[in-house]
């Protein structure tokens, strides 16, 4: 329990005074370290257990040059792995910092740590050169004459490069040092007792400098000083020192200054002559020119202020007497930055791909920014393009992390290309670029789809077993597994039918092909009304729904079937006829039925009842009378079946006729029945007797038109119900009318076609229907109605009470929507499927 406190106060602790600190660790290191010196424990100072750094992966990350330190995998501590230099390093800066981003991992986050590298003592001050040759005129150098000497440097800072300057012992010279701030020093020797060249001809001395270190260290330049006669006049500059400011843009063959000397002598010790000292450094001579004659300094190379921001020329004239006198002059150049550099921007990390569901704030990149150019040309802001849906936080200066403003979705963009822009504070400002790429991962946030909620398709009857009916698809944007859709079938209805409907069809779980199992059979089964689940791969997996209604389209598959007598009933109307033997229907029977003479034309005789299973046009059926041939005494009403007098029936006629009639239906092809009618003719009683006779078990009485005193009664009752009858037909076919021009004008449902040669499906919601690929009828219900059944028969009207009727061909079978309650009429002539 005390274990968990501390350790609990100590995270607590580092957090304050990370907080405290600006989120910056500090740690000083000396210069020369040995490697393997632990710089500092950065592990602990982060508040990490040691059983923590594999797993975050705390490491450094490089910025472009070699930082000499390391992470410690084992111990999480900051050691030495190379050299470090701190002369190599910063050069005279001070103090010596290197910055470094320590990165931790899970989660992602970046620390900033800055090392110090601090100066020891281990460079020796350093004279330019090891001897330098000095010419003195005897008569001219007087007591107090300066001659200004290079003093050393000292690559170390601070105490260890505060330098000091001693001169051997000389009666005749002495040193002066004038320091002129903590960094320049001048170094001058100076004759303090007037010079003999017969007395001494050259003094030798040694100058040694020493630093301020612990210990000291010093180095020495060997001063040999020639005492010349003659000429006693060295040339002199208007100024010892003269300041100049020039851009670091200045191009080549700018004149800086025009320097001029003055020399009292006359003749050839007069004319001088200008020259960089001796001192000055060959990388100086490469930058700037003095031309010898006139004096004028100029530039050679370009100057970059980022390299070296000020220069001190040493400048000599030098007259051409014998010996040679010369004067001194420092010109003191400042550069002057301009907004030569433009930004640069580092991606030291980049975390791709982003999942689509990632939250708002993750990190995706860590960028490094920087401009080498100082004040308001070296300040730097950042942004990202396009604003949405990534953002830039600063993190640290130069330091930013590129963060996940807005939702991802994949469906809509797939990659992200990134721009972080970088522009700096000059005038005109310079601005740098850097692209990112950034791929979005998918996950599974889309469903299935169906193109439409409900499919409607059309099956002709007797189709073979593994035929297509019909091909589904569903979309799922998502990639991979997570838009992989697989098809599956739900459990249906079979209208008309004990079965489910997964016993009829099934669906291909790859390609979304709808099959039948088996022949379909619309006498068994109109319509299948089922699901199609579809759902992917994805985890966890997604689905969608629609629904199929499959009907079944009517093949004339059923021939006419004869159905017997209703018998029973009274006259001629009631049937009149007899079965032969069967009592059920049948393709072929033969009927008898009596006639008297003397009965008019139009007299019904007998009904021909027959029936067809199939529906539409190929159950709607056609009556013809096939024998006798030629204008005979009956004739067969089209549609009613109705057998009647052709006209008035005589003797003549003989005692009975046979008649042969066929039953055809509108299908194609048409298949049919016949019927064979013998009709016995007589006196009344004496045709009903005949008639009995061949049929005992009818007991059939003669219609009341056959006797004398009826016929008034019977042509009355004729014409009414033929009135009732024209009427009836009229309102139908103006109804069929109605209900065609309606369809006619209609907008048109969409109509999908399935791949398979037998199925048509309709795109509506409620069902569209296309018979052929010619001619296309739509059928459409109620709207919300979830399915449609049809109903098809053939309108009968009772016949007149004895009594001759007109024969009126009888309209064509009716259509019935269950739903809506409405009534229509297939058009002519019938429809074929293809």
């Amino acid at each position: 329990m005390g274990v968990c406190v501390r350790a609990v106060l100590r995270v607590l602790v580092l957090q304050a005074a990370w907080a405290l600190g600006g989120g910056q660790l500090r740690y000083s290191v000396p210069e020369e370290a040995e490697g393997g010196t632990v710089v500092g424990r950065l592990a602990q100072d982060l508040g990490l257990e040691a059983g923590e750094l594999e797993a975050r992966r705390l490491r450094l990350v490089a910025k472009g040059r070699r930082a000499s330190v390391e992470v410690s995998g084992a111990s999480g501590a900051l050691v030495v792995s190379s050299r470090l230099d701190r002369e190599e390093l910063c050069g005279k800066s001070a103090p010596c910092a290197l910055r470094l981003e320590v990165l931790l991992e899970r989660p992602l986050r970046v620390f900033h740590v800055e090392l110090e590298v601090t100066d020891i003592n281990d460079n020796a001050p350093l004279f330019p050169a090891a001897r330098k040759n000095l010419s003195v005129a005897e008569s001219l150098t007087l007591p107090g004459s300066r001659f200004p000497l290079e003093g050393a440097s000292d690559a170390d800072i601070g105490a260890n490069a505060q330098l000091s300057y001693k001169l051997s012992p000389s009666e005749h010279f002495a040193l002066e040092v004038i320091s002129k701030d903590v960094k320049k020093t001048s170094v001058a020797l100076v004759v303090t007792k007037a010079l003999d060249r017969e007395a001494m001809p050259v003094h030798r001395l040694l100058l040694t400098a020493s630093d301020g270190g612990r210990p000291s260290l010093s180095g020495t330049m060997e001063l040999v000083v020639s005492v010349l006669d003659v000429n006693d006049n060295a040339p002199e500059f208007n100024q010892s020192v003269y300041k100049v400011q020039l851009p670091e843009n200045s191009p080549p063959a700018m004149v800086i200054l025009h320097l001029r000397a003055a020399d009292k002598d006359e003749g050839i010790n007069q004319e001088v002559s200008y020259a960089f000292s001796d001192t000055t450094a060959a990388k100086v001579k490469d930058l700037f020119r003095i031309d010898a004659k006139s004096g004028e300094l100029s530039t050679v190379g370009k100057l970059d202020f980022e390299d070296v921001e000020s220069y001190d020329l040493e400048i000599e004239a030098r007259d051409k007497g014998s010996p040679s006198l010369s004067g001194h002059c420092r010109v003191e150049l400042e550069v002057l930055d301009v907004n030569d550099n433009a930004p640069e921007v580092w991606v030291t990390s980049l975390s791709v791909p982003v999942p689509e569901d990632a939250a708002l704030g993750t990190v995706v990149a860590l960028l490094s920014v920087s401009d080498r150019d100082s004040g308001a040309n070296g300040r730097v802001r950042c942004a990202v393009w396009p604003a949405a849906p990534f953002g830039l936080v600063a993190t640290f200066e130069g330091s930013y992390s590129l963060v996940l403003r807005e939702a991802l979705d994949r469906e809509r963009v797939a990659e992200y290309e990134v721009e972080v822009r970088a522009e700096d504070g000059g005038a005109p400002p310079l601005r740098a670029r850097r692209g990112l790429r950034v791929p979005v991962s998918d996950v599974n946030d889309n469903a299935p789809a169906f193109a439409q909620a409900v499919y409607t398709v059309l099956a002709r009857e007797n189709n073979a077993a593994g035929a297509e009916l019909a091909r589904l698809w569903a979309r799922d944007p998502d990639e991979a597994d997570n838009g992989r859709v697989s098809y599956s079938l739900a459990e249906g209805v079979a209208g008309g039918a004990s079965r489910s409907a997964s016993s009829y069809v099934s669906v291909e779980a790859e390609s979304g092909r709808l099959w039948a199992l088996q022949p379909l059979d619309y006498e068994e089964v109109q319509v299948l009304q089922f699901e199609v689940r579809a759902v992917d791969a994805g985890e966890p997996a997604l689905c969608g729904n629609a629904t199929v209604q499959l009907f079944v389209v009517d093949e004339n598959d059923n021939a006419p079937a004869l159905l017997p007598p209703a018998g029973g009933g009274a006259g001629p109307w009631a049937g009149g006829a007899s079965g032969s033997a069967s009592a059920g229907p049948s393709a072929s029977a033969s009927l008898w039925a009596w006639a008297a003479w003397g009965w008019p034309a139009g007299q019904v005789v007998a009904k021909i009842r027959a029936v067809d299973a199939d529906s539409g046009y190929n159950a709607w059926l056609r009556y013809e009378l096939r024998e006798p041939r030629g204008k005979g005494a009956f004739r067969v009403g089209l549609y009613s079946g109705e057998v009647s007098t052709a006209r008035a029936l005589e003797e003549a006629d003989g005692p009975g006729q046979t008649l042969l009639i066929v039953v055809r239906d509108h299908g194609e092809p048409a298949r049919s029945a016949t019927a064979t009618l013998s009709v016995s003719l007589g006196e009344g009683g004496e045709a009903a007797l005949a008639a009995g006779a061949g049929s005992p078990s009818l007991g059939l009485r003669p219609a009341a038109g056959a006797e004398g005193g009826g016929g008034g009664a019977a042509a009355t009752a004729t014409n009414v119900w033929l009135v009732v009858a024209i009427c009836a037909v009229s309102s139908l076919f103006l109804l069929a009318l109605v209900l065609y021009g309606a369809w006619r004008w209609a907008p048109r449902a969409a109509v999908l076609s399935g791949p398979g040669p037998a199925t048509l499906v309709c795109a509506s919601e409620v069902g569209s229907w296309s018979y052929s690929q010619r001619q296309s009828r739509s059928l459409c219900v109620a709207d919300g109605a979830g399915k449609s059944d049809l109903m098809v028969f053939s309108p009968n009207f009772p016949p007149p009470a004895g009594g001759a009727a007109k024969e009126t061909p009888q309209d064509p079978p009716a259509l019935l929507d269950t739903v809506s309650g409405t009534f229509f009429s297939p058009p002519l002539p019938p429809f074929r499927l293809p």
